[in-house]
């Protein structure tokens, strides 16, 4: 007896880890339904992970009925994850004239600017795409200023400051502001392979508490309008504050008609870095049919509680 407690309570343990997975995979499906399940939506690799491990665990336990139920349940996690790795490979394939963007969630009270400083030297992009800057982190930016010289930034010391730096001259720098708070986007144009190509670049609010989710959602859906309204090609990069697994991720999809660039290249999570078995994807970029893809991928910890989001794209 004394073996067999410490061997109960493990499986009780690994019991409630099961149902506590189980619940959460099944109930975040509803997720229109009320915006906390929306919000335990974004964490479908952590749920498939953990179902899988839970279903080794308990085939080694002898557990067959709690094996079984686990292995539906990371079948049903696997089929919301595995589309994101099956992509057409040719929309990877290297296009003739390309053009790089680096998107990053900086974080104001990030003091260490050097670190997204080396990088844009080391990753050379054609276009830089910065949110949360405020007036500190703009002067901290100046060794960058021969080298991207092309800059507009509309700074703000509420996390929800944005900017663009270009190393060549930008076309229709415009300023955007969503109801129903009035945070600014920035939309630009520029040219590839001789075609002119929109860019778009958002910071909704978080959507923690009822009034953040649904300033969130009004913004997606302003933005999802106005994107819209834009002749293609078009991007839309930023950090959403939204996975692809969220009910309003899918209505800005629908409305702009846009495909997610990580589509076929896998699942990107991009934040929280002080929480990595945590990560999920919310920086995303969007973009038009008519781009193809050359590569796509989370840069290093700059110091920030996000990772940049590196693109390179072409016709």
């Amino acid at each position: 007896m004394p073996v067999a407690r410490p061997r109960l309570r493990l499986v009780g343990l690994l019991q409630a880890a099961a149902f506590a997975t189980a619940l959460f995979s099944l109930a975040t499906l509803a997720d229109p339904l009320h915006r906390l399940l929306e919000l335990f939506s974004h964490f479908r690799l952590q749920y498939l992970l953990a179902s899988i491990l839970l279903v080794v665990v308990f085939v080694a336990l002898r557990q067959r009925n709690w094996a079984l139920s686990m292995s539906a349940i990371a079948a049903v996690n696997l089929w919301t994850v595995a589309p994101w790795y099956l992509g057409d490979g040719a929309a990877f394939a290297a296009p003739r004239e390309s053009i790089t963007i680096l998107h990053a969630n900086v974080l104001a009270r990030n003091h260490d600017a050097e670190r997204l400083v080396d990088l844009i030297d080391e990753v050379r992009p054609d276009i830089v795409f910065l949110q949360e800057v405020n007036d500190r982190w703009l002067s901290s930016l100046g060794r960058l200023q021969t080298s991207y010289p092309y800059r507009q930034a509309i700074p703000r010391e509420d996390n929800f400051g944005i900017a663009v730096l270009a190393r060549q001259p930008l076309r229709r720098v415009q300023q955007h502001e969503s109801p129903p708070l009035g945070l600014p986007s920035l939309t630009v144009e520029t040219d590839i392979d001789g075609r002119t190509i929109r860019l778009v670049s958002t910071h909704p609010m978080p959507p923690l508490g009822k009034s953040g989710f649904d300033a969130r959602n009004a913004q997606l859906a302003d933005i999802g309008s106005l994107v819209a309204t834009m002749q293609h090609p078009v991007v839309l990069i930023g950090d959403l504050n939204t996975s692809m697994w969220g009910h309003h991720y899918e209505r800005l999809i629908a409305a702009t008609g846009l495909k997610n660039a990580s589509a076929g290249a896998g699942i990107i999570p991009t934040w929280p870095t002080f929480l990595p078995f945590a990560m999920i994807p919310i920086d995303h970029c969007l973009v038009s049919d008519d781009l193809a893809v050359a590569a796509i991928e989370a840069g290093p910890d700059i110091g920030s509680d996000h990772l940049p989001l590196i693109v390179t794209l072409g016709l």
